[in-house]
């Protein structure tokens, strides 16, 4: 093989070799572009599949005869308002919630007497700046945006009740990650928007914004229920006869 027969077979190859490269640099890129698109699917099949597992204590689906709107019960024009802070990881927000507010929503909700708010107020994760810096690990925020992206589907109360039902304690896990995802699974909401407005974080800016509501309405615990913006029995769980001492009273103008 002649001199120049060389040199051009070996530029053949060069140009043979650069060709592969090019190649296989193109295939690794949508692989690896594949693998960005495919895998939060892939990791959500997989949580789903294990969330099947978990066991679940259920509710009954509340019927309201009041308006429905998002974490709002009642008439909007009723006389009295009702505005209550509660963390969902809170032992007397549980109490409350099983016993007080189910006899106000009867008495004064349903009649057309009470305009009735929940809050969020996710304080057993620690102040406003250390919740906001340790947002990923906190079991009280998750539940509070898991139950706003619940209200996305009007279905705000039914996992308000499946998060007490199924509370067992601070910070022992029973607001994971993977059981949130399965509360929603058995009260058979939209999977698919449920998981990405969860995984999205979407409500933050908001249970961050009620949080600082509730410290302006000089909240030190939960549950805080205001009648009228004047808070109740402070300090200690409301009883049925406490708040409806209070909405008599301001019935009467007191």
């Amino acid at each position: 093989m002649s001199k120049r027969q060389e040199i051009r077979e070996r530029r053949r190859r060069e140009r043979m070799r650069n060709q592969i490269l090019v190649v296989l640099f193109i295939v690794a890129g949508a692989l690896l572009i594949t693998f960005a698109l495919v895998m939060p699917t892939v990791q959500g099949l997989i949580n789903r599949a294990n969330a099947t597992e978990i066991p679940v204590t259920p509710v009954t689906t509340r019927t309201f005869n009041a308006p429905v709107d998002g974490t709002s019960l009642g008439d909007p024009n009723a006389p009295v308002r009702v505005d209550v802070w509660e963390d969902f990881q809170c032992p007397a927000c549980k109490t409350y919630t099983e016993g007080t507010e189910v006899q106000v929503i009867a008495t004064y909700v349903e009649t057309g007497v009470v305009y009735y708010t929940f809050y969020q107020y996710p304080f057993i994760d620690g102040t406003l700046s250390e919740r906001t810096i340790a947002w990923n690990d906190g079991e009280s925020d998750h539940a509070a945006n898991a139950s706003l992206c619940a209200a996305e589907q009007d279905r705000f109360w039914d996992y308000h009740d499946m998060l007490f039902a199924n509370w067992n304690g601070e910070n022992q896990n029973a607001f994971a990650d993977e059981r949130l995802l399965r509360f929603a699974e058995v009260l058979e909401l939209d999977m698919d928007s449920f998981t990405q407005c969860f995984e999205d974080d979407r409500y933050r800016d908001r249970i961050e914004e009620e949080y600082t509501l509730g410290q302006q309405w000089g909240n030190t615990g939960t549950p805080s229920v205001y009648v009228n913006g004047v808070l109740v029995s402070p300090g200690y769980v409301p009883s049925f006869e406490q708040v409806a001492a209070a909405i008599e009273a301001a019935l009467n103008g007191e």
